[in-house]
């Protein structure tokens, strides 16, 4: 498989660089998809679903998406195979085509980062708020070092993964290239997040 071939696995959710997210396993595509990233070392692309559903027929993915890396799997209660991904890269997806087992293959383009950039001061309450996020939820990011958070993207990020945010909302902070921008989306956020 070419370096900017990436098999998409369409959800009705955003993965966002660094997050983990759990997903069950049924359809032979996706066990295919498995076995091949756990051969291959290998990654697979999440991407919002524009239009249809994530089982069944292959749906149509929007251009943005993020890579996904297997960080653990499981036999769920059900039967059913269950894996954690971490986010990794983000892509922009050039085209698609769809093999004969139905599953979304794409040309991509992976999208550049910029360094790192120090937190704005007007940004300063959203670090508050991440920090108080993860204590009260502990998880991965609990271990996180206090420098973390002076790093505007991983703020960014973070918030984008942990706010119960519209996923038309997170998919709109995934396309945003510039992590100040990002966290001035997220600001403009919050009043909406505390109103409901």
């Amino acid at each position: 498989m070419p370096a900017n071939s990436l098999p998409l696995f369409p959800l009705h959710a955003v993965l966002v660089p660094g997050a983990h997210l759990q997903l069950r396993i049924f359809e032979p595509r996706y066990l295919d998809l498995v076995r091949q990233c756990g051969r291959d070392d290998s990654g697979f692309g999440i991407c919002l679903i524009l239009d249809g559903r994530e089982a069944g027929e292959p749906s149509v993915p929007v251009a943005i998406g993020t890579e996904a890396r297997i960080v653990d799997f499981d036999a769920l209660p059900d039967g059913l195979l269950g894996i954690t991904v971490r986010g990794g890269r983000r892509f922009h997806v050039e085209r698609t085509r769809v093999r004969d087992n139905g599953l979304i293959v794409a040309d991509v383009a992976w999208l550049e980062e910029p360094a790192p950039v120090p937190l704005a001061i007007e940004h300063d309450l959203l670090a508050t708020l991440l920090r108080r996020l993860i204590e009260q939820m502990g998880g991965v990011h609990a271990r996180a070092d206090a420098a973390a958070y002076d790093d505007a993207a991983w703020v960014g990020w973070r918030l984008a993964e942990l706010l119960p945010i519209d996923v038309s909302d997170r998919q709109v902070l995934l396309q945003e290239p510039d992590p100040q921008a990002r966290l001035q989306r997220l600001l403009e956020l919050i009043p909406r997040l505390q109103a409901e």
